[in-house]
């Protein structure tokens, strides 16, 4: 494990909550700076790690990482005695599907949260091509496999996981079969009941 200072800088209320999942998973030591909504998100302090201005972000051995898939890629990799990385037969799946649910399901699932839908001719342009194609792409593939390298849980689990566990809590995402068992899986994990726990104290009592 690197004893090197992380620092993650997030907020409860946001995508953050996958990234300290995956912290947790990786067993990493880590100082946390919350970042608030209003002004703070924005400062020329926190631009200064973030330019985007979003969380989360985090800081190893002054290097800066942002964007949830590429944070827990680089923990499984920075980490790797949790043993989260992909072994060498499991890498065309694990990087498959986590930037499918980074590029396809997260455009997909935002698209329609937005209210927008897009013509037959549009969907030949957008990489998802529709959300009901996207989801039985996903559906399809957990319906034969426990996680997604197979049997095995790793990384691309915290990252695909998240898409699909809070797609079921805020009904963006179908309840199919598949979804409900994997998103239940997931949910016994101890370092996601520790990570949700942290995020769920730091939750403003309204």
């Amino acid at each position: 494990m690197s004893s090197s200072p992380l620092t993650f800088y997030t907020n409860p209320m946001s995508r953050g909550q996958i990234a300290r999942w995956a912290l947790h998973e990786a067993g990493a030591d880590y100082d946390q700076q919350i970042i608030e909504y209003d002004g703070k998100m924005k400062s020329a302090d926190y631009l200064a790690v973030n330019p985007m201005g979003k969380v989360p972000a985090i800081v190893h051995n002054g290097k800066t990482v942002t964007e949830c898939a590429a944070i827990c890629a680089y923990l499984a990799d920075t980490f790797p005695d949790a043993g989260l990385a992909p072994k060498s037969e499991e890498r065309a799946d694990y990087y498959r599907w986590l930037f499918f649910a980074a590029g396809p399901i997260e455009q997909a699932v935002m698209d329609r949260n937005l209210g927008l839908s897009l013509t037959a001719e549009q969907e030949r342009s957008a990489g998802y091509g529709n959300y009901d194609r996207a989801m039985d792409v996903l559906d399809e593939m957990l319906q034969s496999r426990s996680y997604v390298c197979g049997d095995r849980f790793t990384m691309a689990d915290v990252y695909v996981g998240s898409q699909v566990d809070w797609g079921l809590q805020f009904k963006s995402f179908p309840e199919r079969d598949s979804f409900v068992a994997y998103s239940e899986r997931l949910r016994a994990r101890d370092a996601y009941k520790e990570s949700k726990a942290v995020d769920a104290a730091l939750m403003p009592e309204s």
